[in-house]
């Protein structure tokens, strides 16, 4: 366990010297290395360079990368299926609804309302979620099956905007629908930071109350654990998590699902092991997949969204390949 924290800090370390090293106009390592110190020897354009265009990107970038890989362990672990990730609880779709509406409904939104209403539509969807599936007890098929639905709703009314929207505002819409860090500042870093403090914390903290429900509800009940009321706040901090990073860099998919189930080849089932080690790997691949997206096509930039959506792919056809075979 020890080992493969350090392995992957390792790799997350190297990600992030070669994402600030690397782009369409790419700088030494001894240049890196000048302009991080601050010697004498550093020039003004490496120095712009790493700190006011690549530092608050890579920095983003991990951030988004730790919530979205804590918040798609949460998701398993209370869904208790597999294929399930941040999206299936409405999440997604409510902050992707919510931020197009302001971009095609505000003339010029600032960054700050673009990222809270995000937020507050993420956050609306998983309330309605909730309240819809706690009428008749909070089962996870409830919650998935209410969850498809409702994101179908958000998904429609996203592209009623898109129809009728300005063509300039649907193109910066469907910019910002594909997840990117491209416009990361520190501003955005700080704020985010700070937003995730008290999620992340809580998040690892809540190691064994999801290692109890993950095994079902009457067993979890049986051990003394309040099942719909652990899943309602799991549920927020899922919520927390999610919510923020989309709403920071629109739709990066993949990376709640992905993570959590490599962390648990690597570590077994205990989550206190799982979440740290989903969080680390969560970073390294946004982080490589933002730099990937650099590097690829240069002048031209892709998403991070679409290269983790490369990944996410195959890797969704994998898993339901091995549950088909698990059940023959």
């Amino acid at each position: 366990m020890i080992r493969l924290f350090l392995g992957l800090t390792l790799l997350l370390a190297s990600l992030v010297a070669a994402s600030l090293a690397f782009g369409e106009v790419s700088l030494t390592w001894r240049e890196l290395y000048h302009a991080m110190t601050g010697t004498d020897a550093t020039a003004p354009r490496s120095a712009m360079i790493v700190f006011d265009l690549r530092l608050p990107r890579v920095l983003l970038a991990l951030l988004v990368g730790v919530a979205l890989s804590l918040s798609g362990t949460i998701t398993l672990a209370i869904m208790r299926n597999p294929l399930a990730e941040p999206g299936v609880l409405g999440i997604n779709s409510g902050a992707a609804a919510a931020a197009l509406a302001v971009i095609v409904l505000v003339e010029d939104p600032p960054v700050e309302f673009l990222q809270g209403a995000g937020f507050l539509g993420a956050a609306a969807m998983a309330l309605a979620v909730y309240a819809l599936a706690r009428r008749s007890g909070t089962s996870s098929l409830r919650i998935i099956l209410i969850g498809i639905g409702l994101s179908s709703l958000a998904t429609a009314f996203t592209t009623l905007l898109s129809a009728f929207g300005e063509i300039g505002d649907v193109q910066r819409a469907m910019i910002w629908l594909a997840g990117s860090v491209y416009d990361a500042n520190m501003v955005k870093v700080r704020l985010l930071a700070l937003w995730l403090v008290v999620p992340v914390t809580f998040a690892l903290l809540s190691a064994r109350e999801l290692d109890l429900i993950r095994f079902g509800d009457h067993l979890a009940r049986s051990l003394g654990q309040p099942v719909d009321l652990v899943r309602g706040i799991t549920i927020v901090l899922a919520t927390m998590l999610s919510g923020a990073a989309v709403a920071a860099s629109g739709l990066i998919g993949f990376v709640g699902l992905i993570a959590p189930h490599m962390a648990r080849r690597l570590v077994g089932g205990a989550h206190r092991r799982i979440l740290p080690i989903a969080a680390l790997i969560g970073a390294c691949l946004v982080v490589a997949a933002d730099l990937v997206g650099r590097i690829v096509l240069p002048p031209v930039q892709l998403p991070a969204g679409i290269v983790t959506g490369l990944l996410g792919a195959p890797f969704f056809a994998y898993l339901l390949w091995v549950r088909r075979h698990d059940h023959r």
